[in-house]
């Protein structure tokens, strides 16, 4: 009888006990992944939703490719469910450190074969150190038809680890290539009628990027908040005896002084971001549209 009545407390203590502990198990339920960059991050975040946790650890002062995490960073890299790669030779630390196999994401090896190459240019800039833009070209998702596949990959990797989430896994990659393609289209609108005109770059990052457009395009190797010395004036001035570009690619926004110099060579600045590391607002998406809207004033 006692049994009877205590039937309903128990009931409802399970029932409170389930409530208070259920965020707490799905929470512990996630994915782990960690990236080597942002724009994965962004693209397993689109992806993967509620089902996992996405870590991308690098300081915002850092270009990724370069950086080197510490030791402590390395060993939450090695505990991840999944490591999600950029390939191309990005972020070289990889390679001298051990690295669960089985875990890690190649996300550029559908198109490995295709590639750019570069020639050797060492600079320093940032809290990087010397670096250089030697070897494979590795911004691979500035061709957002590249970036589709990566997205695919991450996908990929996800439903192996979550097979009851594969439909919604699918739904979202759905939306993010739908996102991607948009801005492809946009793109190829806005660059048809710049394809012949010569345009210069600050850095050598838009490799991909020229090519998926037939941009043509030359880096010169300027940092943004950098004023460029007299020496690099006028090796300047003679690319431009040789390659009349109107219009130069920068990174992030470059120094006034360097805006003004190159307006007086006539040369207009353009804002390009890579988004090789999270913005200080907004997403990669939204980046990438501004970046859009930017060349559009090449077009004109």
């Amino acid at each position: 009888m006692h049994y009877a009545k205590q039937l309903p407390c128990l009931r409802i203590t399970l029932l409170l006990l389930t409530l208070v502990f259920a965020p707490t198990a799905i929470a512990a339920d996630k994915l782990k992944v960690y990236t080597v960059n942002y724009p994965l991050a962004y693209f397993t975040e689109r992806i993967a939703g509620e089902q996992a946790e996405v870590v991308f650890p690098a300081p915002p002062d850092v270009d990724p490719a370069f950086w080197m995490p510490d030791t402590d960073t390395i060993i939450a890299y090695q505990r991840a469910d999944l490591i999600v790669i950029n390939g191309a030779n990005y972020a070289k630390w990889i390679s001298k450190v051990s690295l669960p196999r089985l875990r890690m994401v190649d996300t550029s090896r559908p198109f490995a074969d295709r590639f750019l190459q570069q020639q050797a240019t060492s600079h320093s800039h940032g809290t990087g150190g010397d670096h250089s833009h030697s070897g494979t070209a590795f911004t691979t998702w500035l061709d957002p038809g590249q970036a589709v596949q990566q997205a695919e990959v991450i996908a990929a990797a996800l439903t192996r680890k979550r097979p009851a989430a594969k439909q919604r896994f699918e739904s979202n990659l759905d939306g993010l290539k739908s996102d991607l393609l948009a801005l492809d289209e946009r793109i190829a609108r806005i660059t048809m009628s710049a394809a012949d005109s010569p345009i210069l770059a600050s850095h050598p990052v838009y490799q991909y990027l020229a090519r998926r457009y037939g941009l043509n395009l030359r880096s010169v190797m300027w940092e943004p908040d950098e004023v460029p010395d007299e020496s690099q004036w006028a090796e300047f001035v003679k690319i431009l005896e040789e390659f009349p570009a109107k219009w130069m690619l920068w990174e992030a926004e470059p120094a006034s002084e360097s805006v003004e110099w190159l307006r007086s060579l006539g040369v207009e600045s353009i804002v390009f971001n890579p988004c090789g590391n999270r913005p200080e607002s907004g997403d990669f998406l939204s980046v990438m549209l501004k970046n859009a809207a930017s060349l559009e004033d090449v077009s004109r």
